[in-house]
């Protein structure tokens, strides 16, 4: 049995063919009970996410565990083939904790995965598949992708602008979860900047958009409210953090619309950001009191020297990685001489057996028992010395130096010059 790991990802398939093999939670359990059960896998564990499927096992022959993957989804191994990676060993090992780490996801560093990884392990868990072998992995992975994120830069700094907008409300307010939020459009990026500020829980949450149908969506799945665009002149001084990303012309939001709403707030601060090209909010608005205004490109800049952050973390993280890796195949070899040594020990075992109780008859008949122990201790000694000399003595020319040599560093012998 061999460590082995295959599987695609966003680098090696497109979505049209990740898709066609995901593993849904609720049918994970019965397809690994199948894979192990009717394929010659020892163990088990599948990881199943949108940009990844992964399969960890224990087995003596790899290619019928990659051919189940594509009959488990009715497909012809010939269809996934093109796009899987396989991984034996070792390059499984340092997968796992590159994956688990973040540094082979999309965006680098996220932490997700890690949590992803420790479902995969409950699962598996859960349904008998999981052994020494992948115990013993995942414990260690778990291990990597700690040190990796206490001792490097890899997930400590911004790296989208929906979080990037998120950080910056923080630095202005106490806690966002006494501020009221309005959201100005209804696309992708308002939907992804919401769901930031929801994990934040704001006071209000409060979505304006040409479309009505689409603001409602928006708002029922935050639990927020909807106004009509034409209201926003009398809601603006009523929301503490304003986010606008249309595609309107034309700015919505003017200098003099600003002013007055700050006028109502007597002067409270907003925050705004302005992430539409052409701008939803005329540039003018920046210079006012009480205002801080933020564009695309302030939020773009604090992506991006994130992930600067991040990929000078990469090489100080591939370095622990390594070490980690070395570290486990150390381990992993040793295991695989645990039959060998415990023969071993068996061996002078039974011999040690074998003489204690000859030296007991000997003493219950009444021998001196120095002589008995002087006994014992010739007859440990010849014995655990026969196997190794006879080899010696019966060596052929040109293997008698190298089995010396051997000998010598088994037993720490100092040879002569």
């Amino acid at each position: 049995m061999q460590l082995f790991a295959f599987g695609v990802n966003h680098q090696t398939a497109p979505l049209s063919v990740r898709e066609q093999v995901v593993f849904h939670a609720e049918s994970l359990t019965q397809a690994l009970r199948d894979l192990v059960d009717r394929q010659p896998v020892r163990e088990a564990a599948i990881i199943s996410t949108c940009n990844r499927t992964e399969v960890y096992c224990a087995t003596a022959e790899p290619r019928l565990a990659i051919d189940w993957l594509a009959v488990y989804h009715h497909l012809k191994p010939q269809q996934i083939d093109p796009y899987l990676y396989q991984l034996p060993q070792e390059k499984a090992v340092k997968h796992a904790f590159r994956v688990a780490s973040g540094l082979d996801s999309m965006v680098l560093g996220e932490p997700q995965i890690l949590g992803q990884f420790k479902e995969a392990v409950r699962t598996a868990q859960a349904a008998g598949t999981l052994g020494w072998l992948l115990s013993k992995l995942f414990q260690r992975t778990f291990s990597v992708a700690k040190t990796v994120r206490s001792e490097t830069d890899i997930g400590a700094s911004t790296v989208s602008m929906a979080s990037a907008a998120v950080q910056l409300a923080e630095h202005i307010y106490p806690s966002i979860a006494g501020q009221s939020v309005l959201f100005i459009g209804a696309g992708e990026m308002i939907e992804l900047i919401a769901a930031h500020f929801a994990a934040r829980h704001p006071r209000r949450m409060t979505f304006a958009n040409r479309t009505p149908e689409r603001a409602q969506q928006l708002a029922e799945r935050f639990l927020g409210r909807t106004i009509p665009l034409n209201e926003l002149p009398g809601q603006l001084a009523v929301h503490d953090i304003v986010v606008a990303c249309t595609a309107s012309p034309l700015p919505l939001i003017g200098k003099g619309l600003v002013e007055s709403a700050l006028k109502a707030r007597k002067h409270r601060p907003i925050l705004m950001f302005d992430l539409a090209v052409p701008r939803d909010i005329e540039g003018e608005v920046s210079k006012l009191d009480d205002v801080f205004l933020y564009t695309v490109d302030d939020l773009g800049k604090i992506a991006r020297e994130g992930m600067d952050v991040r990929r000078n973390a990469v090489t100080q993280a591939e370095v622990i990685i390594e070490n980690q890796v070395t570290d486990f195949m150390h381990w992993l070899d040793n295991r695989e001489l645990v039959p060998s040594i415990r023969a071993l020990r068996d061996t002078a075992e039974r011999a040690r057996r074998h003489e204690i109780e000859r030296a007991l008859r000997r003493l219950a008949r009444g021998d001196d028992p120095q002589l008995v122990l002087e006994h014992l201790s010739h007859a440990l000694t010849n014995k655990f010395l026969h196997a190794p000399t006879h080899a010696l003595s019966h060596a052929g020319a040109g293997e008698r130096e190298a089995l010396a040599a051997l000998l010598a560093r088994l037993y720490q012998i100092q040879r002569p010059e």
